[in-house]
Parts: C-alpha cells; structure tokens; sequence
C-alpha cells in the first residue's frame, strides 16, 4: 500500500476517534487505533510510530490538506477537537473542487456510451446533480430515496475490504428472533443491496454454510487477528440470486412455477417493473393480466405480493396460494 494511502487512513482514523467525545484519547489510544485500522487494510501489523501520529496531528491541524482541524490538547495528555460535531469529513466544496468535479463529469460523459460505462446507469447524472446542488445554493433536482436512521452502513467499508482482501471477520450479531447476541467467525463473501437495506452473505466458520447477516443487526465488527484460513466460495452473485427475489436463498428448494393475476389498474405497474428477470405474460382479458415467474418461494417474495393487496391474485402453486390467503385472512382479523 502507499505511504500516501496509509496516510489518509491514519488521518480518517484520528478523525473517527475525536468524534468519539464519551472516550478521552491520549497520544497512545490514536496509535493504537491507526494500527489497528491499517491491519485492517494491510492484513498485517503495519509500524505506526509516535512521531507518525504526531505529524498527522499537526498536518490536520494546518491548511495542506484544505481545512485546518480544530484538535486540541486539554489537561496536557488529552486530544479532542475544539469545536463540537467538527469532523473533517464535513469541510465545504471549495469553488475549485466545484470547476474539477463539473470537468471530470464531463470526461466521464465522453464514454457513457462504451459498454463498460452502460452498468453506470444514472451515476453521472446523479454526480452531475450534486456538483449543480452545491453551487450557489441551488436546490437538487434529483431526488433519491434514502433513509437517515438506516444502520449498519458504517460496517460497509470494514466488509467490502474483508471481501477485497480475503479476511475472517468477527462480528456480534443479534437477529430479531435471538434473546441474547451471539460471537461468531466469518468468511465474507458478498455485500448484497435489497430493499434499501444491506446485506452480508458469508460462510459461518463452524457450520461452513453460507449465511446471510442484515449489516443492521451487526453490533459489531473486527478483523479476526488469529491464524483462521480464510474459505473462499467465489460467489458469483448474479448466479447466486439468480433464482429468488430479494436476498433469502435456500439450497435444498428448487425453484418453481409461480402464476398470479394482477388487475387491470395495476398491470402496467408489474409490466414495467417485473417482479423476477423471469417474468412472462401467460394471458390478457379486460379484468387484468396473468404473468408467470420462476423462482423459489421465500419471505421476500411473500411481502411483495401482499404489497399489492387485493389488486393481486396467487394462481399457483397451492402451497403459496394457501399461505397468502391465511396471511390475508389474519390482517382482516386484526381489523374486525
């Protein structure tokens, strides 16, 4: 990794460690942490000295990294920042950033059309409508759904570099069904989006299944620093989800023949967004349309459907038809 590199992960961490006001940080909790979070990184223990951290300190508190952190020293052992929620992560866009951002936008604009490009769909204009936002106030006019009290999203990072580098991870992990957390060693795999929610599929390191973990009932996060190998499946997650909607997927459920009537008002909508890339019209008349998908039944699928109510009707299988119309009959009972 480069010096430049190990750099800035030094400064994030010393950043993360002052936002942290319920703890006081001497000089030898920040290196302490900085190792930690470039073992992180490097998969092995990286020297980080004294002076190092010190240096850092003085570099954020200057102006050559474009903002002059606050960091002070209280009761002459202490460090924290001056000014309460400071966080270099939130300094302003300078008009210069503005000028190079609106430039690389345009470059990228020049190979939208290349094959590599296309799995962009949206990004530039997104990225395009940021830079446009933060000029002169203006207001966004892209608006993206996103959800302010979602957790889990600060384990992404910790993950993703798990994945890329091949590291166990040990995790505190508290399903909604569990009383009591439970410590567990595991073999990440793949980070999956649904829903607005993520996702973690990874390889329980007794069991040797894959297991999915929702990133928000993760309390916590480390990298493992004993001699585990790490199990790699190779994962391909297009193969993978292939056969399911959403992120639950089951080994010993074979994928099957699932049909359902969707009224006339709201077929357009199934038309336009299919349920599964699988999805066929089976037939058309003036009361609605029939569609067919082969997938495996799973929970995901079942939210789905009850998300259309009485504007939808499970033809088959049986076994789907029944559960739907029991969950059905139950929400009707909590009404009367």
């Amino acid at each position: 990794m480069a010096s430049n590199k190990n750099a800035l992960i030094r400064y994030k961490t010393i950043d993360q460690c002052l936002r942290n006001t319920f703890r006081k940080w001497m000089l030898d909790d920040l290196i302490d942490a900085c190792s930690d979070a470039l073992y992180e990184y490097e998969g092995k223990d990286v020297y980080v000295s004294k002076r190092t951290v010190q240096l850092d300190i003085q570099i954020m508190r200057s102006d050559k990294l474009g903002y002059n952190a606050p960091i002070e020293v209280y009761q002459r052992k202490y460090y924290r920042y001056a000014e309460k929620d400071y966080s270099i992560m939130n300094i302003p866009v300078t008009d210069r950033d503005i000028k190079i951002m609106n430039e690389s936008i345009q470059i990228l604009r020049q190979f939208k059309d290349f094959s590599l490009f296309k799995e962009m769909g949206g990004v530039l204009e997104r990225l395009e409508d940021s830079v446009y936002a933060t000029q002169k106030d203006n207001t966004p006019i892209i608006h993206l759904e996103k959800n302010e009290q979602l957790k889990g999203l600060e384990h992404i990072d910790t993950v993703y570099h798990a994945i890329l580098n091949k590291k166990v991870l040990k995790i505190i992990y508290k399903s909604f069904k569990a009383i009591e957390p439970n410590e567990l060693h595991i073999h990440p795999q793949l980070l999956k989006e649904f829903n607005n929610r993520w996702f973690l599929l990874a390889v329980g390191h007794k069991r040797k299944q894959l297991t999915t973990f929702a990133l928000d009932r993760i309390m916590s996060i480390t990298n493992t620093k004993e001699g585990i190998e790490y199990i790699d499946q190779q994962i391909d997650g297009d193969v993978y989800y292939k056969n399911v909607v959403g992120v639950t997927v089951s080994e010993s459920v074979r994928p099957e023949l699932i049909k359902f009537k969707v009224d006339k008002r709201n077929s357009p909508y199934v038309v336009t967004k299919p349920f599964h890339a699988s999805q066929e019209i089976i037939s058309q008349d003036a009361h609605g349309t029939v569609f067919s998908i082969t997938v495996q039944p799973n929970f995901e699928l079942e939210r789905l459907i009850l998300g259309f109510g009485d504007s939808i009707e499970v033809l088959k299988p049986k076994r789907l038809r029944k559960r739907i119309h029991e969950k059905l009959k139950r929400a009707i009972e909590a009404y009367q």
